[in-house]
């Protein structure tokens, strides 16, 4: 047996589920709230920025999302479809392979963050305005996003190539990744913001100086001996063949993010319409709102991946239904939590963004509305990362499509005509309850229901 592949740690067909979920998403969810501190410090520093420009900032921050969301979202394309596959490789003991798709994701990381920057930068200020800027708030969207794209390639690399070091079962190594970007940009925000008055340039600043720290920590860990694969030079050359494996995976991730995007320019040009800039700034707060409450649900769910897809290659279905289990049961008891504490304090949760009266009234209503069913996200979340661990890439495009681009942006097109603003935040709820009941219902009957005992093949139709 090859020994590169047998650690404590690195093993995930041995011991309960439970705990080996928890060792990866643990470290991966305390990883991911620090990752927050990167854009969700920025914007409580720039909410409160001295001057009473903060809400109107915060509307201009609210507008470069869709452009941060399509970064993100082609880093998933590549991560999120090389690291199950890296898994799944590690599992059958295939290391060439699994080493072969690490330096395939990370060339492909760097030629797409060069691409992106510079495509955004060429048509930032028509892009800006299609998606709801307005003269006023179209300056600090575009002083924050000319500084930020400088730091897309270390974005994308941290980002993405993070996701292999938690696969190779180290997660606490991933999660200082994050974490010693985030508290440079901790530090670093308020000496820009505050100190030398630099408002929304010194927060996009900050921030690119943080991804720049993640990125140095991910080359180092990649280049020492404690990592069980390295970057090869005769591996980099495009694989056809393979890349069109890890994109067919990693669509799936890239759909769900990409259609992240798409309901963020859905969101912001209708609230421009019937709320003006201070609905879109409102829409911000609750965007950061909304990533700190799903943070732990989306870590946990990420991190049963990899260790679904190592015992899917191991043909340990056994374990695979064990994990799928107990997700559901613990993502949903964390979602009611998350949705009783946005009813009871939604005053609370907009104050820490913003002074605005205005915007703390309105908001609180609209936060009422918007997470309204929440506990239902379970539901996809599960749904959606057991087929992207199974490689079940099909229903997985699906689902993303169907909770986002069929149910969110025509309800959110549709309803204002009717309700206003209100409609707008009515389509979340909505397509949390119809997309992850689809999503749930279908993966226990096509692929929960479908596995075989132990040790045998899946079932062709399955």
């Amino acid at each position: 047996m090859n020994s590169r592949r047998e650690t404590t740690t690195s093993d995930f067909s041995q011991g309960p589920v439970w705990k080996i979920i928890l060792a990866q998403s643990v470290p991966l969810m305390a990883a991911q709230i620090v990752h927050l501190l990167y854009n969700i410090v920025d914007r409580i520093f720039i909410g409160h920025m001295p001057g009473g420009n903060g809400a109107i900032a915060l509307t201009g921050i609210g507008l470069c999302f869709p452009i941060i969301t399509i970064i993100a979202a082609f880093t998933s394309l590549l991560s999120y479809g090389g690291a199950p596959l890296f898994a799944i490789a590690r599992g059958a003991g295939e290391d060439e392979r699994a080493e072969k798709i690490l330096n395939q994701v990370a060339f492909q990381l760097l030629c797409c963050s060069v691409v992106i920057a510079l495509l955004s930068y060429l048509f930032r200020k028509p892009v800006l305005y299609l998606f709801g800027a307005s003269d006023q708030s179209f300056p600090y969207a575009d002083d924050y996003l000319l500084i930020y794209l400088a730091g897309t390639a270390f974005s994308m690399l941290s980002t993405g190539l993070n996701s292999f070091i938690n696969a190779q079962g180290f997660p606490r190594h991933g999660m200082m990744t994050v974490t010693v970007g985030a508290v440079t940009n901790l530090i670093l925000d308020p000496l820009f913001i505050f100190v030398f008055r630099m408002g929304v340039q010194g927060a996009a600043l900050a921030t690119v100086i943080a991804q720049f720290v993640s990125f140095f920590w991910v080359m180092r860990f990649f280049f020492s001996d404690i990592s069980l694969f390295h970057f090869r030079r005769e591996l980099r050359a495009p694989d056809p063949v393979l890349l069109k494996e890890i994109v067919s995976l990693g669509v799936t991730g890239f759909i769900m993010q990409g259609t992240n995007s798409l309901v963020q320019i859905a969101c912001n040009v209708m609230l421009r319409m019937y709320g003006g800039d201070l609905y879109v700034g409102i829409m911000t707060v609750i965007n950061s709102i909304r990533e700190v409450m799903s943070l732990p649900c989306q870590a946990l769910t990420q991190g049963s991946q990899p260790v679904i897809s190592y015992n899917y290659g191991a043909r340990l279905y056994s374990r695979i239904r064990a994990a799928i289990r107990f997700n559901t049961v613990a993502a949903g008891i964390y979602t009611m939590a998350a949705w009783l504490i946005v009813i009871f304090f939604p005053r609370q949760l907009m104050a820490i963004f913003t002074e605005d009266p205005a915007m703390i009234d309105a908001g609180a209503k609209a936060l009422f509305i918007y997470f309204f069913g929440f506990v239902f996200m379970t539901l996809q979340f599960t749904g959606q990362s057991a087929f992207t661990a199974t490689r079940c890439v099909k229903r997985a495009v699906f689902f993303s499509l169907f909770r986002k681009v069929i149910i969110v942006v025509p309800l959110t097109f549709f309803l204002p005509v009717y309700f206003g603003t209100d409609g707008v935040f009515l389509a979340e709820p909505i397509s949390n309850v119809i997309g992850g009941l689809a999503c749930f219902i279908t993966m226990i009957l096509t692929l929960y229901r479908k596995f075989p005992a132990d040790g045998e093949p899946m079932p062709e139709n399955a």
